[in-house]
């Protein structure tokens, strides 16, 4: 049973998705988390022991790509597998059988319709045990209070890749504070810092993913 679970991991951290999944090169044939997943259950492994080899997983390949090890590709196929696991837990997450460490509602912000770098945080963040609620690109900011309201207790991020929309991100934070001044706000993208996180009054700045997750499990504080 360990060493099933120790696959999982492995397949995760190594982006391998299923048997017909030509990536990674030198796993082309072998099972990947679609089948390994479905293995561990049927043998009774828990959701739990199985969602924590996959958290360790995410956790090497998101400290790699912190390291200039891996790049974007690699993370990309790393959620992937990860989201597969994460089809045959969900029914474990709805019934309350595993708890999700939280809620992140995410989005782009008003005017900006770019979406691969908050998606790629969406699947990581959510690969981590996070219940992720996607409102997509072009959000305004009483999309986001909306939200807010609909998911009390949750952490919010907004990405924007134009310099021009960082006024409407700014508006968005004021926004959030202003009616719910302790949910905590997390910024990213092409055009921000910590020092313009700090400016618009932002909770963090995360410059990828694995920060985010960082920020999300207490990791980053302002």
């Amino acid at each position: 049973m360990e060493n099933l679970v120790a696959r999982i991991g492995e397949c995760v951290e190594r982006g391998k998705v299923n048997k017909s999944s030509p990536y990674p090169n030198d796993m082309q044939g072998q099972e990947g988390t679609d089948e390994l997943t479905r293995q561990a259950l049927d043998a009774g492994v828990g959701p739990d022991e199985i969602l924590q080899a996959c958290n360790d997983g995410m956790k090497r390949i998101g400290d790699r790509f912190s390291r200039n090890e891996v790049f974007v590709p690699e993370l990309l196929m790393s959620a992937k597998a990860m989201n597969a696991v994460m089809a045959h837990l969900k029914p474990y997450f709805q019934t309350g059988t595993v708890k999700a460490k939280g809620r992140f509602v995410i989005g782009t912000v008003a005017g900006d319709l770019h979406d691969i770098g908050k998606n790629l945080v969406a699947m990581v963040v959510e690969g981590n045990g996070w219940e992720v609620v996607d409102l997509g690109v072009d959000v305004k900011p009483v999309r986001f209070v909306d939200a807010v309201k609909q998911n009390p207790g949750c952490t919010v991020g907004l990405s924007a890749l134009l310099t021009t929309t960082m006024v409407n991100m700014s508006k968005t934070v004021s926004e959030i504070k202003a009616q719910f001044p302790g949910t905590k706000v997390i910024v990213g993208g092409a055009p921000l810092s910590q020092k313009a996180a700090d400016k618009m009054g932002a909770d963090g700045y995360a410059p990828n993913p694995q920060g985010v997750v960082a920020f999300l499990d207490g990791g980053v504080q302002k």
